[in-house]
Order: C-alpha cells, then structure tokens, then sequence
C-alpha cells in the first residue's frame, strides 16, 4: 500500500470515529423544543484563509435541521487584542451568514477560555445542547481548558471541536476538551470541506433531534460515503 493511500484510510476512521462519538453522545432534548448550538470561531489572523468558506459551509447546519424542528444558533468568535463578540440567538441562515459576513480576521492570541465560560453563563439562562469550535491553536493554560471543559461534561454540554491544520500541540488539548465534555475531535483542512460540511451537519442534526434523527440524516445523506458509520443498537 503506498504512503498517500495509507493516509486516506486513516483519514477514514478518524471521520468515522468522530461520528461514531457523535451518535453516542448523550443529548437529552425536550420534545419539541428547538435545539440550541453554540456555533464558536477563531478569527485571528491565521483563519483569514478560510473564513469566508466557513460562511457558506454554516448553512448546511441549518438545511439539514430544518425538517426537524429547526435549530437555534449564535455565532461568537475572538479576535484582535481581546475583542470577544457573540451574535444574538438566531434560527434564520440568512441573519447567521450576514453576522459571519461582518467579521474581518484580525492577528491576536486565542480565547478559548472565554468561549467555554460564555457556554457555561449562556446555559444558565437556557439549555444548550452543543458547543461546536473551530480554531487551529491554543495559547492558553491547557489546564484551566480542560478543567472548564469539565465543567461542561458535568452539564451534559459537549463539545465538538474540529481543529485546521496540524499543530500537535493544540491537538493535544483539543482532544482532552472533548473528551472531557463528552463531545468528540476532528481534523480538517482545505481539501476536506466536504466532509467539514457533513459533520457539522451531524453534530446539528444530533442538538436538534438527538440520535434517532442522527441515525435518519446518516441514512439519507451518508450512505455510501466516507462518513458512513454503523449506528449502536
């Protein structure tokens, strides 16, 4: 086997060892109430590159929950010298990608912290189902992460992280925040949006509808693809 076919195949289980955590993540949704993401971004300098993608790739969220009661989102991402800013809750695409359109990347350090404590103080006034980052590093204590990530898996609010690029060092701690909060890690770059777009899909699918409509959105939108995982009975 060569060396490039070697690193699709492993490509392959890492996406469908994600799924596979999302489908066994424990959701308690009330019937009929509409779920509520907390969709968070780095938007330093680094990102600028895929920013605008990421604007467009949003929107399945939404198109893949529509049929199940919709979904509610807000936006907040960091940037610059400590400029952290979230978005009113919003269930229209239209509202969410003119909020993302607004943002300008701008050099800074991460804050990592400040969004995991804005899920825990947006909690405390409604139930969030899920917390989805996307980011490419950590300059922060990787400790008081791991430990408000905890805070989180406590309140059954996982976090689902997909993590640009390959600094070995963030992976470390993006895994560990995941798996503290009971959610689930994945890698992505350029050449992946495809499977970016679907997993993003999966994890809404699953805030809004839990795993029965996990299991149906696989079967309809999955099958035969590389995500294509088998469902736990």
């Amino acid at each position: 086997m060569t060396k490039h076919k070697r690193h699709i195949g492993k490509k392959k289980s890492e996406l469908a060892n994600f799924l596979e955590k999302v489908e066994k993540t424990p959701i308690r949704q009330i019937k009929k109430e509409t779920g509520r993401l907390l969709f968070a971004m780095d938007a330093t300098a680094s990102r600028e590159k895929t920013w605008d993608h990421a604007c467009h790739i949003q929107g399945e969220m939404f198109r893949a929950t529509s049929r199940i009661g919709g979904l509610n989102i807000q936006l907040c991402y960091y940037r610059g010298f400590n400029q952290f800013n979230s978005s009113p809750w919003t269930s229209s695409e239209t509202e969410l990608v003119h909020e993302m359109g607004k943002v300008r990347c701008l050099g800074g350090h991460t804050q990592i912290e400040k969004i995991l404590n804005h899920a825990l103080k947006e909690h405390r006034n409604k139930r969030i189902n899920a917390l989805v980052f996307v980011g490419d590093a950590i300059e922060e204590d990787s400790d008081k992460l791991c430990f408000i990530a905890g805070k989180l898996g406590v309140l059954n609010i996982p976090v689902f992280v997909f993590q640009e690029g390959i600094n070995p060092l963030a992976m470390t701690t993006f895994r560990q925040i995941a798996e503290l909060s009971g959610g689930a890690y994945a890698p992505f770059n350029s050449s992946s949006a495809e499977e970016l777009k679907n997993l993003l899909a999966a994890v809404a699918v699953y805030a809004a509808g839990g795993r029965e409509a996990l299991e149906k959105f696989e079967k309809e939108n999955l099958s035969g693809k590389m995500l294509t995982v088998q469902i736990s009975k």
